[in-house]
């Protein structure tokens, strides 16, 4: 009996220095990951959902973000809408995603497209897009930011091989030849092939990375607000460019539309300022009373506008998506479907590299990245800046030159539906996920 008690001592000790070392590993394991993206929102929670489901278990995906799954989930809405062009609903359908939102999402059946000075007694129509792609699919869709936002978290929680850390923020990184070290605030070091950076304009892993950008900021400020509409919308967006900047009537569910307002800095602070009747009646100035009397249906605020541009959207072990590679006016509601184009493409070269056994992280796979994206963003990023500036000034010159282009497009129905399958992003080298297809 005297020599059990030590026999038995020993044995606990055991036991307990091999569970130890059970936990270091896992722990280290658990630290290890080919993919780490940094920032969830939009962008970030698509490009971890879609790394993850299509490499089908082969990648080990986590998204590290300064804000828990359940606080982000608990936001209310903002206020804001996005326009989904076909070929981001074509993404989500391909992820699982649609389904989620669908009976949310207003189908575009037009867009109406004015130019004319704000105390303008008729607005004609100068520009009409029917909303169809030939096949009869809606070229886009309108979806309220937190409906998307609450779908895209939901999903993620139910993604296999898919590690949230978060809170969580990057503090620093040290890149090696085979992988990156993140310093996390909370986690400590957590190692990965592949940084992505999707921590959204101010992104501080392209700041690290050492990744300069070209921009400049606006002197407007965008105002979003929803409306509930007397008469029907009957799906149809319409954009007024008026000498302050376009004004977007987006449709939505419900007889609802989200105004997406452009007006110089302080007038746009003074207008969101009003209250409620002073606000609507300036709305309504703008919005003529083709549709009867107006309501607010949510909240309204008030947000800058800036374009940027990254030289570069990869350096050693790191790749930008969204906003932390590119900026763009809203006037034509893609920024969103711009960051999903980053999405599918990534997506694509690292799911192929990872089937073919290389290293997502290397400079060979980062840099066909690069080729697809670049180009294609800082053309989308400049034709915005330029339509933007053409429209926004009250020169009766360039408005009779304006309205002359418009009238001539009008005419032409081959440019008009390039410019609708352009919206719709399905021009060009689409990825796989964006034309509906398996990876």
């Amino acid at each position: 009996m005297h020599r059990r008690g030590p026999m038995r001592r020993m044995r606990v000790r055991a036991v307990k220095m091999l569970e130890e070392r059970a936990r270091a590993r896992m722990t280290e394991v658990n630290k290890r990951f080919d993919v780490l993206i940094a920032g969830g929102s939009f962008v970030g929670l698509t490009q971890a959902i879609a790394l993850a489901q299509c490499a089908r278990g082969a990648l080990r995906v986590a998204v590290a973000d300064r804000t828990p799954l359940e606080a982000a989930r608990a936001r209310a809405s903002d206020g804001r809408a996005s326009a989904l062009s076909a070929a981001s609903t074509h993404l989500f359908r391909s992820l699982g995603v649609w389904a989620r939102v669908e009976p949310h999402a207003q189908p575009i059946t037009g867009i109406d497209i004015t130019d004319s000075k704000l105390n303008s007694v008729m607005r004609p129509q100068l520009l009409h897009f029917d909303g169809g792609l030939p096949d009869g699919e809606p070229a886009a869709f309108i979806l309220e930011n937190y409906i998307l936002r609450d779908a895209l978290i939901d999903h993620a929680r139910e993604t296999q091989g898919l590690t949230f850390l978060a809170p969580e923020v990057v503090r620093e990184f040290q890149v090696s030849g085979t992988g990156v070290s993140v310093q996390l605030e909370k986690a400590g070091a957590v190692d990965a092939a592949l940084l992505v950076a999707a921590d959204g304009r101010g992104s501080a892993v392209r700041k690290a990375a050492g990744i300069k950008t070209i921009g400049w900021s606006y002197p407007q400020a965008g105002i979003v607000a929803t409306l509930k509409l007397e008469k029907p919308h009957g799906g149809r967006a319409i954009q007024h460019f008026l000498p302050s900047g376009p004004f977007a009537m987006l449709p939505l569910p419900e007889n609802r539309v989200s105004l997406v307002w452009t007006e110089e800095r302080a007038r746009a602070r003074e207008l969101v300022a009003l209250d409620d009747a002073g606000f609507l009646a300036e709305a309504k100035k703008r919005i003529g009373g083709r549709f009867g009397e107006l309501a607010l249906a949510g909240p309204r605020g008030v947000f800058p506008l800036d374009m940027h541009l990254a030289r570069r959207f990869v350096a050693d072990r790191v790749a930008l998506v969204g906003d932390a590679a590119h900026g763009v006016h809203p006037l034509a509601g893609q920024g969103l479907n711009i960051g999903l184009r980053d999405v599918a493409a990534l997506t694509e070269i690292v799911v192929d590299a990872a089937r073919l056994g290389l290293d997502p992280g290397s400079a060979a796979v980062l840099e066909r990245y690069q080729r697809w994206r670049r180009f294609d963003s800082a053309f989308s990023a400049l034709a915005m800046d330029r339509i933007n500036s053409l429209f926004s000034n009250d020169s009766a010159p360039l408005r009779a030159l304006r309205s002359l282009g418009l009238g001539l497009v009008d005419r032409a129905p081959m440019v008009k539906r390039f410019f609708v399958r352009e919206a719709a992003g399905l021009t060009g080298a689409v990825p796989k996920l964006l034309r509906g297809e398996a990876i």
